[in-house]
């Protein structure tokens, strides 16, 4: 895209799109975050509500643009499985190579994630978006730096059974340190923010439930500005 997108008119857009309801994006922050991304990459941003969708406060890429771009970028895949049980393809590049990449229900179930309705619901789907994520990865990550697909973002939250090892006594940390912590986390983008979620106890989560918002917003933004600096 030859001329730049004002950003007085993409925050115009995306309060638009946020009150729209669709594509998962509920504020306009979050569209204006996703907005940046695509015009750094060089589209029109209105393209990011087409592509991504937002789940749980995580941009996500769908599987179908995720491919379409690796496709356009020079890449090939041929499906040698498509089934409920087996979903597997080769994916090439001329700068990465050639992977087989295959995902079946039994990996699924063994990674803890068939648990959930849509598993059960959409399994080739569900599989499917995991091998195109997987060998795009593998073959051309330049397409997909930072980003999941809305299967695997469903998936995120998603634990395996816990053993019971009794009880242990928690010392939680005071609230502004916790705050201080996460903040300093969220400057780093989205991936540093979710691992570093992960690692905190129900406690530590309760103390920054009423800052979410604020740092999932300060996370996005810095994956826009990364993405930018790198474009230019």
């Amino acid at each position: 895209m030859n001329n730049l997108v004002p950003v007085q008119d993409i925050e115009r857009m995306a309060a638009s799109v946020a009150k729209s309801g669709l594509f998962g994006i509920k504020t306009a922050e979050q569209a204006v975050a996703l907005m940046l991304i695509a015009q750094a990459e060089g589209s029109h941003p209105a393209i990011a509500a087409r592509d991504f969708h937002v789940i749980s406060g995580r941009p996500a890429l769908k599987a179908d643009a995720m491919l379409a771009r690796f496709q356009a970028a020079g890449g090939k895949v041929r499906w040698s499985s498509y089934t409920d049980q087996l979903v597997a393809a080769v994916f090439s590049h001329p700068a990465g190579g050639e992977v087989e990449i295959s995902w079946s229900i039994q990996q699924a179930k063994q990674a803890g994630l068939t648990g959930k309705d849509v598993w059960k619901q959409y399994p080739r789907a569900m599989l499917r978006a995991r091998v195109i994520s997987e060998g795009i990865r593998t073959v051309f990550p330049g397409v997909a730096v930072g980003i999941y697909t809305p299967e695997e973002v469903g998936d995120f939250d998603a634990k395996p059974a816990m053993r019971d090892m009794g009880t242990a006594e928690v010392v939680e940390p005071d609230a502004a340190g916790v705050l201080e912590a996460a903040r300093s986390v969220a400057v780093e983008g989205t991936e540093a923010l979710r691992n570093y979620w992960k690692t905190l106890s129900a406690g530590a989560r309760d103390q920054l439930r009423d800052h979410v918002d604020f740092l999932k917003a300060a996370a996005q933004a810095a994956d826009a500005t990364t993405t930018i600096e790198v474009t230019e």
